[in-house]
């Protein structure tokens, strides 16, 4: 499919300039029943069937703890040398084109049914019997306060609709405003968070989903998994939309 090619907002960059724009035309396009990547009739759903089976999917042979490719699905270099604080990770698609584009919807766009509809799919996907309480990963108050949403607990929110798993929402903090990760070097990404999450809650026992919108290194996750385990939790999975595989 040519994208690019299309008159619809895809060809609207998500600068911050563009954001009230770019929501517009997204809320537009849904409430047409459009496709939210092309704009053709998708008969009430996000996306049309061909951007449905467009989007880019994982390889079948990943890491079983951080979802990287591997050669046999066996354990990633880095996890060998050090094993993360979480025990598996769920994602949906890889973070490219286009879904890059759908979770650029969510965060920058305030489409919330896009989290409506990852929720679903990562609910179907993840199962509900493994999990005693759903965690969305938390935004310090700054940043929450400048985005107007969290965009993991929109996603938490419609995942505990579908699997009927409770989620805490304000137990977990974000305690410190850390510079984005993608501004840093992969190296530095760890001791940027590190100290970050503050959690308020005995978690002793408990099986926990810790759900965000995209891994890229892992480290967020890996802190935030750190502390939930700190504060008892007996294992930690991640779920989110998309894993990135180049950073």
């Amino acid at each position: 499919m040519d994208y690019h090619g299309h008159s619809g907002w895809l060809s609207i960059l998500p600068q911050p300039d563009g954001l009230k724009r770019l929501g517009r035309k997204i809320l537009d396009a849904t409430l047409l029943g459009s496709c939210l990547l092309c704009g053709a009739d998708s008969q009430g759903s996000l996306l049309c069937p061909p951007c449905t089976n467009d989007l880019p999917v994982l390889p079948e042979a990943l890491c079983p703890i951080c979802a990287v490719p591997t050669t046999h699905g066996e354990r990633c270099g880095a996890c060998l040398r050090e094993t993360p604080h979480f025990a598996r990770t769920i994602a949906l698609f890889c973070y490219d084109f286009p879904a890059d584009r759908i979770v650029h919807a969510l965060k920058y766009g305030h489409q919330l049914a896009v989290a409506g509809w990852a929720g679903q799919k990562l609910a179907e996907l993840a199962g509900a019997n493994a999990f005693d309480c759903i965690v969305p990963l938390p935004l310090h108050p700054e940043r929450l306060q400048e985005r107007g949403f969290n965009q993991s607990a929109e996603i938490a929110r419609a995942f505990q609709f579908w699997a009927k798993i409770p989620v805490d929402r304000g137990n977990v903090l974000r305690t410190r405003v850390t510079p984005p990760q993608a501004t840093m070097p992969h190296k530095e990404r760890h001791k940027n968070v590190r100290g970050a999450f503050e959690c308020r809650r005995d978690f002793t026992g408990q099986h926990l989903l810790l759900i965000d919108d995209v891994m890229t290194t892992g480290a967020t996750a890996n802190e935030c998994a750190r502390v939930l385990k700190l504060h008892g939790a007996a294992e930690v999975t991640v779920a989110v939309i998309a894993r990135a595989l180049k950073h």
